[in-house]
């Protein structure tokens, strides 16, 4: 594996790691008893702005505790907000509006001018939806290893990003097996759902689990995707395979050029090493002239100049 190679790798799990974390990762909070953790209201401030192209509004939810601060930020239709439209945002003034969720209640106060606005906020969680979770196997209480947050600001978590028992009982269906709740945040931002799951089962990926799902959504690997590549000729490619053709812009038509101009490609990570440096149906026209072999190692020896020929 070439140089190159891992260093595109490293450094899309950086950002893979930072998407996550950006949503995943809060500050840990002053500890609580676990039988009111989930019951009381949080308190934070909010800034918000419009998006004029879209009709979308951002809002940032900010909470202070002894030990740091914990943000949230996510983008809103204004439909889902009770209480607040374009028309106010935009014309400015005193605002309160609500976001309600089966997870509970984020009440908003504060004020907009010229399409930003500021403000506080009381988040209510909902008792009765933290005991229907607990009924499926998602404690919000519980520790889990891999989410250091506390009860509360799971709750919190839930309201923002939608997660509703019906996304759970969902996920039940598509047969991942023991789910966190970690796991339903992560299927609420990426918009993993059994269908999703299915479809992929379908496309010959049976056993793909959460993590993978994931991936899959943020590099735009689905069913379609997956009958292209066999229509490439690069039939039963693993999951990975995938990934990389889609990172690297691999499409049917890419490969049919260097096909045309005499190069034999059967392996994903050749027409990857292609789109790596850079190398086209131009180049190899060049390369052709020049009397370079068509082969991939050959092209790519002459594109960082170690060999002529």
């Amino acid at each position: 594996m070439s140089k190159t190679w891992i260093r595109v790798v490293a450094g899309l799990a950086v950002v893979m790691g930072l998407t996550l974390a950006a949503w995943l990762t809060s500050s840990q909070v002053e500890a609580q008893s676990t039988s009111s953790s989930t019951q009381s209201t949080l308190n934070g401030t909010w800034k918000a702005s419009v998006s004029k192209s879209n009709n979308k509004i951002n809002l940032n939810l900010e909470r202070e505790h002894k030990r740091g601060k914990s943000n949230m930020g996510h983008d809103f239709d204004f439909a889902e907000l009770q209480g607040l439209t374009l028309e106010q945002a935009l014309n400015g003034g005193p605002v309160t509006f609500n976001l309600s969720r089966e997870a509970g209640r984020v009440d908003f106060e504060g004020s907009f001018e010229n399409g930003k606005g500021s403000g506080t906020f009381r988040f209510t969680p909902n008792s009765a939806f933290i005991s229907a979770m607990k009924s499926r196997g998602f404690d919000f209480d519980e520790s889990d290893d891999r989410d250091d947050r506390h009860g509360e600001d799971r709750v919190f978590a839930a309201a923002m990003l939608n997660v509703s028992t019906a996304q759970a009982d969902d996920l039940a269906t598509a047969g991942f097996g023991k789910l966190e709740t970690e796991d339903l945040f992560k299927a609420a931002i990426f918009k993993v759902d059994s269908r999703f799951a299915r479809e992929m089962k379908a496309s010959g990926f049976e056993n793909l689990g959460m993590e993978e799902l994931v991936k899959a959504r943020i590099f735009k690997v689905d069913a379609e995707f997956a009958r292209q590549v066999a229509q490439m000729g690069f039939e039963k490619e693993p999951f990975e395979s995938l990934v990389k053709m889609q990172i690297f812009k691999v499409t049917p038509e890419f490969i049919a050029e260097v096909r045309n101009e005499g190069l034999n490609v059967n392996a994903v990570e050749e027409i990857v090493k292609l789109r790596i440096f850079k190398i086209d149906a131009q180049y190899i026209r060049e390369a052709k002239a020049d009397g370079v072999p068509m082969e991939v190692e050959r092209l790519v020896q002459r594109k960082i100049g170690i060999a002529r020929h």
